[in-house]
Formats: C-alpha cells, sequence, structure tokens
C-alpha cells in the first residue's frame, strides 16, 4: 500500500488525498466499522463518527467522464456531476451509506441519484433550515438531529451515548483547532506551508479518520517553524481564494507557480469546513441518551458557521467573516473562483467584489468545469499577479 510508505505527517496526507479509497478500504478491513459517504459540509458528522462510522466526503476526480447525461442535467454544476460519476464508475464502491444535509439543488440530484441507482443500505436526508438566523432554526434542527441519530443506531444496530458523543465532539473540536493553527501559520511574511499544502491537510480531514489525522496535525505543528527562516524566498504577493467547493489543488499550484502565494481561503474545502468549534464541554456527560443540551450545541455550531451563499441570501453573513480573514492574512488579491452553472457562488461575486473594492484588494474571477484548463488560467493569473506585483 502506497500511503505506508510515507513517514512525514505532511506526505502521509498527501498519500491519503491521492488514495482515498484505498484508505477507506483500509479503514474499513482494520476496524469493521461502516463509511457514510456524504455529499455537503451541513452533514453533522459528529453523529456519525460517535456511532463508529467513518464520515468520508463524496468529491470528484476532475477527469472527464460520459455516464451521467441519463441521470444529471448538462447544466448542473460540473462539482455535482464529477462526485455522482466516481459513484457511477464504482470508485466509492466501499461506501456503505451516503448522507445528504440540504444546501443546493444541484448537488442533491447528485445524492437522489447515488441513492436511487447505488447499491447502498443506508441513505439520509437531512433538512437543514433554509434561513439559518430565525428562531425557529434551532429548535428544528435540533430535532432533526434527533430523527438522524435515531436512524444512524437504527443502521449500525448500536446503542450510541452521551458519553460516546462527547468523545466525537472533543476528537472534531481537536481538528478545527489544529487546522486552525496551520492555517496561521500562513499569517507570516514567509509562511512555512504553502496554499496548496495546507489544502491538503483539509481535504485529508475529510476522508480521514479525524482522530488519525489529530496525531498527524499535532507532530507537523511540532515539526514546522512558526516562519520560513529569514534568507527564504519571499512568499510573493498574497493571494486568498475564494468560491465554492474548491477541491481541485492543481488550481492552488497553479497560483503558487506564478510566484504568488495562497496565505488563506473562504470556500467549503478550506476554512469554511472547520470554522468554528462546538462550545460544549469534551467531558464525558455519562450514559444514556444525548441530552438536548448536546444537540442543542452541535445544532448552534452548524447554524452559526460561516454560511455558504445558497444559506445565506438575506443576511449576507459570510461578507464579514470574508473580510476578517483578508484583512488578517494581510491579502494584496483574491481569486473569486465558481463552479459553471453555480447560480448561488455567481449571484454573490458582485457584492464580494464591491466589498473587497472598497478596501483595495483587487479581485479575478475564475469559472470551473470539471477539468482545470491550464494553459487559459495560467495566462489570466500570470497577468493578474503581474498587476499586483506592480501595484505592491
Amino acid at each position: 500500500m502506497q500511503i505506508a510508505k510515507a513517514t512525514q505527517p505532511l506526505a502521509i496526507m498527501k498519500e491519503v488525498v491521492s488514495h482515498r479509497h484505498e484508505y477507506a478500504r483500509e479503514w474499513k478491513d482494520r476496524t469493521g466499522g461502516k463509511v457514510l459517504g456524504y455529499f455537503c459540509t451541513y452533514v453533522p458528522e459528529e453523529l456519525a463518527y460517535a456511532a463508529g462510522i467513518l464520515p468520508v466526503r463524496i468529491l470528484g476526480s476532475h477527469e472527464p467522464q460520459d455516464v451521467t447525461e441519463p441521470y444529471l442535467y448538462s447544466m448542473y454544476c460540473p462539482f455535482c456531476r464529477d462526485c455522482l460519476a466516481q459513484g457511477l464508475l464504482g470508485k466509492y464502491d466501499y461506501v456503505d451509506g451516503v448522507a445528504m444535509a440540504r444546501t443546493c439543488v444541484h448537488i442533491y440530484q447528485a445524492f437522489d441519484s447515488w441513492q436511487r441507482h447505488l447499491p447502498v443500505s443506508y441513505s439520509y436526508f437531512l433538512s437543514m433550515p433554509a434561513r439559518l438566523t430565525i428562531p425557529g432554526a434551532h429548535p428544528f434542527l435540533v430535532e432533526e438531529l434527533k430523527r438522524f441519530k435515531a436512524s444512524l443506531q437504527t443502521w449500525t444496530g448500536k446503542q450510541t451515548t452521551a458519553e460516546d458523543l462527547g468523545k466525537a465532539i472533543d476528537v472534531y473540536n481537536t481538528n478545527r483547532r489544529l487546522l486552525t493553527k496551520v492555517y496561521e501559520l500562513r499569517k507570516a511574511d514567509n509562511p512555512p506551508v504553502s496554499g496548496s499544502e495546507v489544502m491538503e491537510m483539509v481535504l485529508a480531514s475529510m476522508l480521514m479518520d479525524k482522530a488519525e489525522h489529530n496525531r498527524l496535525l499535532v507532530e507537523f505543528l511540532a515539526r514546522t517553524p512558526a516562519s520560513s527562516p529569514n534568507n527564504a524566498p519571499a512568499a510573493g504577493v498574497r493571494i486568498m481564494i475564494i468560491g465554492m467547493e474548491d477541491d481541485d489543488v492543481e488550481v492552488l499550484r497553479l497560483v503558487e507557480k506564478t510566484g504568488a502565494s495562497v496565505v488563506t481561503d473562504e470556500h467549503c474545502t478550506g476554512t469554511r469546513y472547520f470554522w468554528k468549534e462546538i462550545a460544549f464541554p469534551s467531558t464525558s456527560t455519562g450514559g444514556g441518551d444525548f441530552p438536548d443540551s448536546l444537540l442543542g450545541a452541535i445544532a448552534s455550531r452548524y447554524l452559526e458557521k460561516p454560511p455558504c451563499p445558497q444559506k445565506d441570501v438575506v443576511e449576507r453573513r459570510r461578507l464579514d467573516h470574508m473580510l476578517r480573514l483578508a484583512l488578517e492574512y494581510r491579502v494584496q488579491g483574491a481569486l473569486l473562483i465558481h463552479q459553471k452553472f453555480c447560480d448561488a457562488h455567481q449571484w454573490d461575486i458582485p457584492a464580494i467584489v464591491k466589498l473587497l473594492k472598497e478596501h483595495n484588494i483587487p479581485t479575478l474571477s475564475l469559472e470551473m468545469d470539471v477539468t482545470t484548463p491550464h494553459g487559459q488560467i495560467s495566462t489570466r493569473l500570470e497577468a493578474f499577479v503581474e498587476m499586483l506585483q506592480m501595484e505592491a
């Protein structure tokens, strides 16, 4: 197994991303547990993890495919079609069940087609509130979490306790805290870790057992200085990535080839995934059923974490969070990356451009398809970075 060949924590995480299916199969063989594929970061993974299940995010391969046309409209976003294609091609044949939290209609259709046409023993649709800030959102989500928890117990045949969930919350909060520390390294003038490397760390956290990932992050942070040596090459123009499911690490590598440095991001395969811990003690609350206060703490985190555009149509909370990140990380330019046909993110672009322009942060919008047109994107990135260098 190629994953076993890596010894350094960053190299191991890269191997997991490259060999994600092998990792999950090995985990199943080692533990005898079930694997739950999930389609959105609003799925409360802690409940599955507490039941001894490995949550694995369904992601695409960024390779051309021709198998989804009978199942999804061609005007649906490339990301959802790529995800479904991986299932239809048998790449996720180890997945025992799938789950989806209500967000965008495109990814929901991928989930719906998956549960209709691919053999799984379990599927669950969690009705996440459309408006996250209204008074009824919290009690509604708590009830949804109760139903989700009950369905997981029926599926696994295991009665999970408040102690189980407390331990799962502790593992997930630790992971969020450690990833935040990794991101803080990039506030330095010469960050000791690149944007593409950090993206692979975040992706690995969506694919691995979180406890294993935590150990790798602890080791990585212990080995990594707060900044590169003074004689290290300059970090270059400081770039922020803003957008959707930007799980294509190659895009960040193209940015870095221009001499720029990706220092932070605001998308759901980056900070939007792990930002904000669950505000509840990690100590055991004893045996028995989950108390409402424990489920309420989980509900609060998923309602209050930085929202995606699909959940932020009215309040626009995302803009303030985005600006804070840009200022904290001393961003000099921002790449607005969105999937073709993604109305929610395209709707946000004018407001983002206006906000960042008011703070003298230029932007470049890039529309992505399943594959990355390296030549065209490289040319645009080089021109953008050159402009930023002239203005610096």
